[in-house]
């Protein structure tokens, strides 16, 4: 018997990266050389350092029981301590520091913590997907804010009517930006700060990439005084020690928003499991040396592929931060399009931008997830195609 999914199911765009994966799948099954740069999955291994602490902490049967979610003061403690020697703010571990099983599960969950029906959320665009799913399983409504080339990636606040702004309670952020690999100066965060404060919003930042910068450090939006009376902050150690299966992150911010998070996730999970936030402690203990190695790997390979693109015709900024690279399509082509073309034609998976939001026509987005030699074999195949 075949039954009905619920509404909020249904008011879902597909998930782009479930259709990519499958595209990619049938290729492979045919027995052809794809080069995936789609999906943005370090293809490099988590550190051994990390391993070693999760194997030790692994045999260990105190941590074989439910975590829960306030999670181990450790590793509250290793996030407070990370965030002050990296963004020069203080934090209280206890009531200031959430553990989360990655920042996309916490994405996904605030709105529930949050919002209400009848409620608006401010979603930028091109962006991640679960910050538009996560408001629409709270039951609120989206406007989506373009981000435009004109405007350096960012949203235009002013831009945003005013009937709006009555019912928006929440405003999502993502800087360094995926996918268009922009940073936000200082003052755009000054800005944001003021908007929010005039406003009654509710800032939420998403700084998954924050250390994948190449040459100036990116800030936090914490770092602004008065930012905590109105913000809360997602950090993931995905994409930042190679850990993207492991799960696992922490939501920093304004008290009472950390308290109505945490409310929600007691309510739906039981926690990380423990050895993980051991291993993450180490990972954070060792955040200097694993996080300039990788950026050394990343500057190389991001070098490459937009030397290549660039090479073969292709209208291509430098990314400042990421590892992600927003090239506009050849000729103004429609980015699925551009995006079918090179995976039938060249075995290269990219993901097209109109995918991730209306405003992402024209460009395909590149994740730098293999090796500098299979990129270099990408550029020569996009040179030889014709556009």
């Amino acid at each position: 018997m075949d039954f009905d999914c619920s509404d909020r199911l249904k008011a879902l765009p597909p998930y782009l990266f479930f259709e990519i994966d499958r595209k990619k799948k049938e290729a492979l099954a045919a027995g052809r050389d794809v080069i995936d740069l789609g999906v943005g999955d370090p293809d490099l291994p988590t550190p051994g350092v990390i391993i070693e602490e999760l194997n030790r902490a692994a045999h260990d049967p105190e941590n074989h029981r439910y975590a829960l979610n306030d999670g181990l003061p450790a590793f509250r403690t290793a996030a407070a301590e990370w965030f002050r020697a990296r963004f020069g703010v203080t934090l209280d571990a206890k009531s200031e520091v959430l553990p989360i099983i990655g920042s996309k599960e916490a994405i996904g969950h605030f709105p529930l913590a949050v919002l209400n029906p009848g409620d608006l959320a401010l979603i930028p665009e091109p962006g991640y997907p679960p910050y538009r799913s996560g408001a629409i399983f709270a039951g609120a409504d989206v406007h989506l804010m373009p981000l435009l080339a004109e405007n350096g990636f960012l949203p235009d606040l002013d831009a945003i009517p005013p009937e709006v702004l009555e019912r928006a309670k929440l405003i999502y952020v993502n800087y360094p930006n995926n996918p268009t690999a922009a940073v936000a100066p200082r003052d755009f965060y000054v800005s944001l700060a003021a908007f929010a404060r005039d406003h009654g919003l509710i800032v939420a930042s998403d700084a998954a990439y924050s250390e994948l910068y190449y040459d100036e450090k990116p800030m936090s939006f914490l770092e602004l005084p008065g930012a905590r009376e109105v913000g809360i902050e997602f950090h993931s150690l995905s994409k930042t020690y190679n850990m993207t299966g492991w799960r696992v992150g922490f939501a920093v911010g304004n008290p009472s928003l950390i308290a109505h998070l945490r409310q929600i996730k007691t309510n739906l999970d039981s926690g990380i499991f423990q050895a993980i936030q051991y291993a993450a402690v180490k990972a954070m203990e060792n955040a200097d040396a694993i996080g300039s190695s990788l950026r050394k790997t990343y500057r190389a390979r991001r070098d490459a592929l937009v030397g290549g693109l660039t090479a073969a015709g292709w209208e291509v900024a430098v990314p400042e931060a990421t590892f992600y690279v927003w090239a506009s399509t050849p000729k103004g082509l429609p980015s699925a399009e551009v995006a079918a073309r090179l995976l039938e034609e060249a075995d290269i998976v990219m993901t097209p931008g109109v995918g991730l939001g209306p405003s992402g026509e024209g460009y395909v987005r590149a994740a730098l997830t293999v090796g500098e030699d299979r990129i270099r074999e990408a550029a020569d195949r996009i040179a030889s195609l014709t556009f």
